[in-house]
């Protein structure tokens, strides 16, 4: 029996059962490189999901974007309701790396802004692969860079049981060991409060409390809590707590890690004054002697990752520890994994430019006296050394490259789609054609009149985020309800633009080629490309194959492409769409099937990055709704009534509700008395 448990209210159906039966196939037989050649909307994730439960192994799936990588995750986490389905991506919103440019003598130090939920789900994706093997990652090409020991990882964690013995001080000084932050305010993830004898404690991977209680020198009862409602979530017999860093290194071997970084800034630093060079030197000396006293005073400083081979006993050269390391593996070193490489044609060169420009970057950061050599083993994998540690691959695209086609010992094509759809028809138009439209702006805001008119959402694709941008603006001055999306929006802003899409609270999305690969969004019934004969990345064979699948997912979904010539890639890509097509209507007749619009339940993943405190408040002040309008005044009076009593008894986290309730309800009230 398998240890992942696939809940779906559909069966494989069109190409999908040949494509899981031949992939599956290849897998027991060893094939390490396999293709799913799966045209948009076929279901590739539902056949994948289907391979997950025949191969029975933990699995890694990478994406080669954070809003794709959601979409997926989401997408998993239904089919898999029981198991470990966590997401696992760069956990900045913002992030300019430390750089120097010789030519100007500008450094550039580091700048980023953590986005701490983001941090919390990625240390939830390591524990779940150290403690279960029902569990899939969902990743963006993060999972390639330097992560920290596994090894260590796990063996710096506490583990705390009911009955142990544990004095309260030792317990207070093993949890600021393992980077925890006591706190007296509010709890969140890797802090701790401790008042008296009763120890509360929100683990780095979770958003629920542990209340540790002592009796003496004993742990006398371990007990869950939410640490909003306070609600007694259940008793557990034992917890186990993980550092709240991925770059930790015990103190007997960080002593030692410490002194050959001495070792090696004072070979680097004769190697400067050798060469004539005391600025680079002094700059160096200062820097490294500060980290190191930061490390031996509190245990960590900030740009540890940059002493990773120090910490972690590596040799110079040697590939650094990343999330794939946490995966299981065969006694020899053999991956025991399964990694899916979605949107293959884009993720695949993706992983493979990362090593190139993260070391051009580092290398003027060493030669002239900001970092360590060793600084340049914080990296990411080369793609030789990737492909060496992800075992067996199942590539999946609409699109493949020739480097998937040439290394896959099995490639399945999954072209015909369960709900009978078929690709879209294509128009093509010219860009400056003369009428009752004039241009393809115009025609466009025409075209988009008549989906909207009839409740479809319209997408136009541009060269540029500025004109996505203008045509944005352009088309709410012509009262089309438009947002414009690209690489500048943030991560968790694209995914709540993208669900608002879908819910119909605007009709027109305006992008780049953010809106290419995997995006799923079953209510588009037209699609304008712009300026479809400007060759090159944006409008390659492609790129344009994946634009016009966009609009595969509904029974109306036509494409214009708007041009004053055919060029090459658009005739392939047009070929293609018309084979595929052909294939289809083919399949359809003879079958009698009549293709639907898929019906797709519409899942946001920032539904769960709401915090629990923003939770209560929404929740309570909808239960006071009606009270409220009876009588405002003596609704507010009994908030303000429990937030002192809250005060009085330490339970700052309730007092919180409830001021934010009270701040709210008088701004109603106050709304309501001028409205009057």
């Amino acid at each position: 029996m398998s240890i992942f448990n696939l809940k779906s209210s559909y069966k494989p159906a069109g190409d999908q059962p040949e494509a899981i039966a031949s992939l599956a196939l290849g897998l027991k037989r060893g094939i390490d490189r396999q293709t799913l050649l799966g045209v948009t909307g076929s279901g590739k994730t539902f056949t994948a999901a289907n391979v997950i439960v025949a191969y029975d192994k933990p699995t890694l799936v990478i994406a080669h974007n954070k809003t794709l990588a959601a979409q997926l995750a989401q997408e998993y986490q239904v089919f898999f309701p029981d198991n470990a389905v966590h997401y696992f991506v760069s956990y900045y919103d913002y992030y300019q790396p430390e750089a120097y440019m010789p030519i100007t003598d500008t450094y550039i130090e580091k700048d980023a802004q953590i986005n701490a939920e983001i941090e919390r789900l990625r240390h939830a994706s390591t524990q779940s692969l150290l403690t279960r093997r029902d569990t899939i990652i969902v990743a963006s090409v993060s999972c390639i860079y330097g992560l920290g020991s596994p090894a260590e990882y796990a063996k710096e964690h506490l583990k705390i049981e009911v009955g142990m013995k544990a004095s309260r001080p030792e317990f207070l000084r093993s949890l600021v060991s393992i980077f925890f932050e006591r706190t007296n305010a509010d709890l969140t993830p890797g802090t701790f409060r401790a008042r008296g004898n009763r120890i509360e404690v929100m683990p780095i991977s979770e958003k629920f409390v542990y209340v540790i209680e002592l009796s003496g020198s004993t742990v006398a009862s371990l007990t869950k809590v939410d640490p909003v409602s306070q609600k007694i979530l259940g008793t557990v017999s034992s917890i186990f707590l993980f550092p709240t860093k991925h770059f930790v290194t015990d103190k007997n071997k960080q002593e030692i890690a410490i002194k050959n970084i001495r070792a090696e800034l004072e070979e680097q630093l004769r190697f400067f004054e050798a060469a004539g060079k005391p600025l680079e030197a002094e700059r160096l000396k200062r820097r490294t002697n500060y980290d190191l006293a930061m490390m031996e005073e509190i245990g960590y400083c900030n740009g540890i990752e940059n002493y990773s081979r120090q910490l972690s006993f590596r040799e110079a050269g040697a590939p650094p520890d990343t999330l794939l390391d946490y995966f299981p593996h065969l006694p020899d070193g053999t991956p025991d994994f399964l990694t899916i490489i979605d949107e293959s044609h884009v993720t695949v060169p993706q992983i493979r430019g990362m090593y190139a420009g993260d070391q051009a970057r580092k290398q003027n950061l060493v030669d002239y006296g900001f970092r360590l050599p060793s600084a340049l083993d914080n990296r990411p994998l080369r793609f030789e050394e990737f492909d060496a540690r992800v075992g067996q691959v199942i590539y999946t695209s609409a699109t493949p490259s020739p480097y998937e086609r040439e290394t896959s010992g099995n490639i399945v094509e999954q072209v015909i789609r369960p709900t009978g759809l078929v690709d879209p028809k294509i128009t093509l138009r010219p860009i400056h054609e003369a009428g009752a439209y004039p241009g393809q702006i115009g025609d466009f805001i025409h075209e988009a009149e008549i989906e909207i008119a009839k409740g479809g959402r319209v997408i136009a694709t541009t060269l540029t985020k500025r004109m996505a941008e203008d045509l944005s603006s352009y088309l709410k001055e012509k009262n089309i309800k438009a947002e414009y999306l690209h690489s500048d929006i943030k991560t968790i802003e694209r995914i709540k633009i993208l669900t608002a899409f879908r819910k119909g609270e605007f009709d027109a999305v305006i992008g780049v080629n953010l809106l290419r690969e995997g995006l799923d969004l079953p209510e588009v019934t037209f699609i304008g490309v712009l300026d479809a004969d400007k060759e090159g990345f944006l409008r390659s064979e492609t790129a344009l194959i994946q634009i016009i699948g966009r609009a595969a997912r509904n029974a109306m979904g036509r494409v214009t492409l708007y041009a004053e010539r055919v060029t090459d890639s658009m005739r392939r890509a047009i070929d293609e769409t018309d084979r595929r097509r052909t294939k289809q209507l083919s399949y359809n007749a003879e079958h009698g099937i009549t293709p639907a619009t898929i019906i797709k339940n519409i899942h946001d993943i920032t539904e769960h990055l709401e915090s629990d405190h923003d939770k209560a408040v929404r929740a309570n002040l909808a239960l006071d709704a009606t009270l409220f309008v009876e009588n405002p005044d003596k609704v507010i009076r009994r908030k303000e009534k429990e937030m002192k009593v809250a005060v009085k008894e330490l339970d700052f986290e309730t007092a919180a509700i409830l001021r934010d309730e009270i701040r709210a309800l008088e701004e109603r009230r106050s709304g309501s008395e001028k409205r009057k």
